[in-house]
């Protein structure tokens, strides 16, 4: 992979072909972290860096498989892998020039520390060799402009060591590409230095006089300043007359002359005195980070003078900092000065104690350290002037106590590591660390303990990890307590620390503790933020919004907003990011919830952990109610009397729902179906049935199976204690819902029929009619069709003495539909109409797009195929602006099929391929088993025959697991066809003859369409 330049890829066939600007950028976000896994959001912000179209994700999918099959095709299978959540470049799998370029110029600094000037030499000219132009030309954009200025500003300062390293091994044969690279960079005032050095070396006093003239002007042009000190004395020294020729001029920048910019020489002023090497060791075991490691270790050695890397308490921030400052520690000739702030402790290091300790490491006797504050910081900062220092100040308190500690000179680099991000800090580069990815955790441990053990038990390593919820820390103590036991099986501590209650006990090790780590941040929370973490961490919610911390201290939004961003900052609470309401989200790392959960239950009374669990549900309960009450579905439902009373939401927060509900809701399930089941062990039962039917009471399109399996098997088994048969009904219809939408048709009509008996014992009309007419909707996929408008017609009257505009435009659509599927065409556009009428009566915009829909299928069944696409199209725009995924795939896919029906099999084909991909995403199985279908019939109406076979035979296994035989009949039907065309009259026939017992059997309207030949009935069939 090259980024060095424009981005490409070669391969051992040669260059391959990556296709536009668009898959080059995601390929370059994945190069410049190998190995690490990338966010699918995060592609999306590359690929556009404003405005993502609304197929944004599908599209980088999209992407990525197109990478994937041209690297296959070049002969390099398995580059990009998938992992949640998102992409990753296998490292092993290709080699990445900024890679190479990081490591040649790592080598090369070693080289210099060593003073083999000559391999560095190499070693760099090694590296720049690697550049084919400015770094990841063509897809800089946005996104990526600032990994692009860093790689440039490497290369920058690579050109810097190079001549650096050939001054001081005596080469001056690079003047006529140094002069070019001054001139392309006229005010960097280092490698203006070295072309000074070089002309002068060279005997050409003028023009290295020169030289410094037009850097002057143009310092003073550009930036308004004037040359720094090393160039205003490289210059004086320029300017002395020489005591010989200049070729046997004593060298400036040997130890006789003093070192000049540029030069890996002693430190300036200071020959008798070593420079500071106060770094402590490195890590022997250190693992992982190593994306962060390249980043901060480029960072340093290129032109940003302040870095932080913050993170939570044992996220190993300051074993990251040690390293990095070894690795460019070349970089800073004039040394290396360290120093613990002790910023957790109740001591921390204060101003004058750091600067005595740093004042004497850089020479300054004893009895000459200032004695106030204030003048240590400008002797300091003078001695450091034009040195090329770094600084690394370890486990800062605040911004505060790192400004006077941190070096004033040009040349030199403060490398900062703190729990708070120290925002304050003007221009500092921050390096945020969390929880390690699982594949570097894997690898710490494995260091630690050892290959053969981890092998051996690689299920209880994995374990291990998660407990340890991949932080450095926590992996380092299970680590050391495996190594001290040799003999322990890695199960037996896995088995350990499964349980929550003993976990923090035993992530503990000789004077490694997580708790104590933890305990050091929680001691500077106010009493209101260690009160909202206890409850956070009793609640136990996998993320949360800004609300909830409201919802369980009564606060207002603005004051649960303050109380969060301190918890933020203490690196006790992560924030993740914004949800579709605009409001903040945040997750607990699992060590910090059990830690934060042990406070709770150490210092809250039992009612207020109680408290803790209901004060969420009804949060959430209030606001589904105003969003039901705001926005009423479009489908019939039971409306169960409120006998849990809450707070009405505020307007402004119910507005931001109804903006966006099922992404809202999207986001919310995981904390609501979680603290359901805290609910449901407290005893809380009315309380959990009472948010499942406000949950139901909610539209919200898209199915999500698995949330709907989790939270109405809560809703039952609460019902079931309640013991209350109207309760117990209502539970009965929530999982016939759930069985409807999950295709399994059977089991939803058994449950409707239990839900139907028990509403009609209550004497609920209302509730009555919603489950009739799901027993027509179950009915009517499988093909049952009278049965279905025997329900649907008693659902009728009920809605019809109710006057219920919704509960008419409901049923009556779903009778058209039957009566569409029987070739009632006249009854079924009377039923279309009312269903029509009644929705636009009501108001209900998703109501009146399944309802066009539903008329865009009559009109191709009668074959006005320009009128279904005209309604079909309606129904897609609204479902679109509704936000309904799944349902407007059905309305494209209508569409596509009325194209098909035109001709145009071209353009039917890509929107029936979307549709297939929605419907697959999903997992609804009915949606994948017609659009399957319909494309079959594409294939089948090209002549490609085998494609055709192979849809329609995946068409036929769906509808086989679901038990839909009109559906299946149809296709099988066109399984007929296809067999015919191929010549296998046998085949075809008795495909033909099976679809037609099943269309006679179940009065579908085909059997009366189908006479004649097999051409006629596939000329009748295709309107359906």
């Amino acid at each position: 992979m090259r980024l060095l330049g424009p981005v490409d890829a070669v391969g051992a066939r040669g260059r391959i072909d990556l296709g536009g600007a668009k898959p080059r950028a995601l390929l370059a976000a994945l190069a410049l972290e190998p190995g690490r896994v990338v966010s699918a959001t995060r592609l999306v912000d590359v690929v556009w860096s404003d405005n993502p179209p609304a197929s944004a994700r599908a599209l980088v999918q999209t992407y990525v498989s197109t990478l994937r099959r041209a690297f296959a095709e070049a002969g390099h299978d398995g580059v990009i892998v998938t992992r949640a959540p998102g992409y990753a470049l296998r490292a092993e799998a290709v080699s990445v020039d900024a890679d190479r370029f990081a490591r040649l110029l790592s080598r090369a600094g070693e080289a210099a520390t060593a003073e083999d000037f000559t391999e560095a030499a190499a070693l760099l000219r090694e590296a720049r060799a690697l550049w084919h132009g400015p770094a990841l030309s063509g897809v800089a954009d946005p996104p990526l402009a600032g990994e692009a200025r860093r790689l440039d500003e490497m290369r920058l300062s690579a050109a810097e060591q190079l001549y650096a390293a050939e001054l001081a091994g005596g080469r001056l044969d690079h003047v006529a590409e140094l002069t070019a690279l001054v001139d392309a960079h006229p005010v960097n005032e280092r490698l203006r230095g070295q072309l000074m050095v070089t002309l002068h070396r060279l005997g050409r006093r003028a023009d290295a006089l020169a030289c410094f003239r037009t850097g002057r002007d143009a310092l003073v042009g550009e930036l308004g300043i004037e040359p720094g000190p090393e160039l205003r004395e490289l210059h004086r020294s320029i300017l002395q007359p020489p005591d010989a020729p200049p070729s046997d001029t004593p060298l400036p920048g040997k130890p006789d002359g003093g070192p000049l910019p540029g030069e890996p020489a002693r430190p300036a002023g200071a020959a008798s005195h070593r420079p500071p090497a106060h770094l402590p060791p490195l890590l022997p075991d250190f693992t992982g980070r190593e994306g962060e490691l390249r980043l901060l270790a480029g960072g340093l050695a290129s032109t940003a003078p302040v870095h932080v890397v913050a993170g939570p308490g044992g996220s190993g921030k300051s074993v990251l900092a040690v390293h990095a400052a070894h690795q460019v520690a070349a970089h800073f000739p004039d040394g290396q000065l360290y120093r613990e702030l002790r910023g957790m402790t109740g001591s921390p290091a204060t101003t004058g104690e750091v600067l005595g300790g740093f004042l004497r490491a850089l020479g300054v006797p004893e009895r000459r350290l200032p004695e106030s504050d204030r003048a240590r910081v400008e002797l300091y900062r003078t001695l450091v002037a034009g040195r090329r220092l770094l600084v690394v100040l370890d486990d800062a308190a605040n911004e505060q106590q790192v400004r006077p500690l941190l070096p004033a000179g040009s040349g030199c680099a403060a490398l900062v590591t703190a729990r708070d991000r120290l925002g304050g800090l003007a221009g500092a580069r921050l390096t945020e660390l969390g929880a390690l990815v699982p594949d570097e955790s894997m690898d710490v441990l494995t260091t630690i303990v050892g290959a053969a053990r981890v092998r051996a038990e690689p299920d209880a390593a994995a374990r291990i990890l998660a407990a340890c919820d991949h932080l450095p820390l926590a992996l380092r103590i299970a680590g050391a307590r495996l190594a001290m036991r040799s003999r322990m099986p890695l199960a037996t501590l896995a088995e350990r620390l499964d349980d929550e209650r003993r976990r923090l006990d035993e992530l503990c090790a000789g004077d490694l503790a997580v708790r104590s780590t933890i305990s050091l941040s929680f001691g500077t929370l106010s009493g209101q933020a260690r009160t909202a973490l206890g409850r956070l961490g009793h609640l136990g919610l996998p993320d949360f919004s800004s609300w909830v911390v409201g919802w369980l201290l009564g606060l207002p939004d603005s004051g649960a907003q303050r109380l969060l961003d301190s918890l933020v900052d203490a690196q006790l609470v992560e924030f993740t990011g914004v949800d579709t309401t605009g409001t903040d989200r945040y997750r607990l790392h699992d060590l910090i919830r059990l830690f934060a959960r042990e406070y709770a239950e150490r210092t809250e009374p039992a009612h207020v952990l109680r408290d803790t669990v209901e004060a969420p549900l009804h949060g959430w309960l209030a606001l589904l109610r105003a969003v039901a009450a705001t926005r009423p579905p479009a489908a019939l439902i039971w409306q169960p009397s409120a006998t849990v009373t809450v707070a009405e939401p505020p307007a402004e927060r119910t507005r931001r729902v109804l903006a966006g509900v099922a992404d809202w809701m999207e986001g919310e399930e995981p904390g609501l179906a979680h603290t359901l089941e805290r609910a449901a062990e407290l005893g809380l039962d009315v309380l959990v049935c009472e948010v499942l039917s406000a949950h139901t009471a909610v539209e919200l399109g898209d199915s999500r199976y698995r949330f709907g399996e989790r939270i109405t098997s809560l809703g039952v088994a609460a019902a079931q204690r309640v013991g209350e048969p109207r309760t117990k009904a209502a539970m009965h219809a929530e999982l016939a819902r759930l069985r409807y939408a999950q295709d399994r048709f059977a089991e939803a009509r058994a449950h409707y029929g239990e839900a139907l008996s028990g509403f009609r014992m209550e004497h609920d009309v209302r509730a009555q009619a919603a489950a009739l007419a799901g027993l027509g909707a179950a009915c009517r996929e499988p093909g049952h069709l009278a049965e279905a408008l025997h329900f649907l017609d008693q659902a009728g009257v009920l809605v019809r003495a109710l006057d219920s505009r919704r509960g008419i435009g409901h049923v009556h659509r779903i009778r058209g539909s039957v009566r569409l599927e029987q070739g009632d065409f006249e009854g079924a556009r009377d039923d279309i109409a009312l269903a029509l009428s009644a929705y636009r009566e009501a108001g209900s915009s998703r109501g009146i797009a399944l309802a066009l829909r539903t008329e865009g299928l009559w009109h191709r069944a009668r074959g006005d195929y320009e009128a279904a696409l005209g309604v079909c199209a309606q129904a897609a725009d609204v479902f679109a602006a509704l936000g309904d995924r799944l349902m407007r795939s059905y309305a494209v896919r209508a569409h596509a099929k009325a194209q098909f029906r035109l001709g145009a099999h071209e353009e039917a084909l890509p929107r029936l391929e979307w549709a297939l991909g929605v419907a697959t995403a999903s997992g609804d199985r009915f949606g994948q088993a017609v659009a399957l279908r319909s494309i079959g019939q594409v294939h089948l109406a090209r002549g490609r025959l085998d494609q055709a076979l192979s849809r329609l035979g995946s068409a036929m296994v769906l509808w086989e697991a679901m038990d839909v035989q009109v559906w299946r009949a149809r296709t099988e039907y066109d399984l007929s066809l296809v067999h015919a065309a191929r010549g296998d009259a046998t085949a075809a026939q008795a495909c033909r003859t099976h679809a037609m017992g099943v269309f006679r059997e179940r009065g579908a309207r085909e059997f009366a369409e189908i006479s004649g030949s097999a051409e006629a009935g596939a000329e009748r069939l295709k309107h359906s």
